[in-house]
């Protein structure tokens, strides 16, 4: 079974005075385990779609189906249910509270969905192993680097084991070397766990590193290419 199935599905923004077009008829399969990017130039749609594939928002019409749930039915609770259970997120400008340490950003969607605080804190420091942080877990944002952070975000993202990771600009804040060993960490969690990454980007460069990079323009999917690679 595809782990996500989107048919026909269309997203109109209404502002009163007219009507904008966001998403046109996007048709797209996502088997559970790939690791692919979504690109397209500003104002093509990309952030409309990750937004409704991370059950943010709602298509105007079509169906979007995650696993065997139909989640363009649901409402906004059901939605929420649905990200804490299946969805991590990791962002361009990491979004890490910065008077709490490393392992208490990691905790926070455990503190969230009410896991007892022993069980959140062995979580919280696995994940942190997950991306070779463990021995930082004590330190501010403020104490580490720009890759560093990006990790406790990524950390973050994982710690309530989920079947998706949606990346948004995952590295647009970062160096070249620091892109390169963050798109290594994405690489081998997926591998490792199984994860479904999904990383939308502008940069070439993340979409070179993905099996599968779908191009979307004015609203409409343009190109779906799979690369051939060696396994490791």
């Amino acid at each position: 079974m595809a782990l996500i199935l989107m048919q026909n599905l269309r997203k109109v923004y209404d502002t009163g005075a007219i009507q904008v077009s966001a998403l046109e008829g996007i048709d797209l399969t996502i088997d559970p385990g790939e690791f692919l990017s979504i690109m397209g130039p500003s104002g093509s749609g990309k952030s409309t779609l990750m937004n409704i594939l991370g059950c943010l928002d709602v298509p105007t019409s079509g169906k979007y189906y995650l696993g065997d749930e139909d989640v363009s039915e649901l409402d906004r609770d059901q939605r929420a249910d649905v990200r804490n259970r299946k969805i991590g997120f990791v962002f361009q400008g990491f979004n890490l509270l910065p008077r709490i340490n490393a392992l208490q950003n990691v905790e926070l969607p455990l503190i969230y969905g009410g896991t007892k605080t022993a069980s959140r804190l062995q979580s919280a420091l696995e994940a942190l192993e997950l991306v070779g942080l463990k021995d930082r877990a004590d330190h501010l944002p403020t104490q580490l680097s720009g890759g560093q952070q990006q990790r406790v975000a990524i950390a973050r993202a994982l710690v309530n084991n989920p079947e998706i990771i949606l990346a948004d600009e995952p590295t647009g804040n970062l160096d070249t070397r620091t892109s390169a060993e963050i798109m290594m960490v994405f690489r081998k969690l997926n591998r490792d766990r199984k994860i479904t990454f999904i990383l939308v980007t502008h940069d070439p460069e993340v979409g070179d590193v993905t099996d599968r990079t779908i191009l979307i323009r004015d609203g409409k999917i343009e190109g779906d290419e799979w690369k051939t690679r060696d396994q490791p």
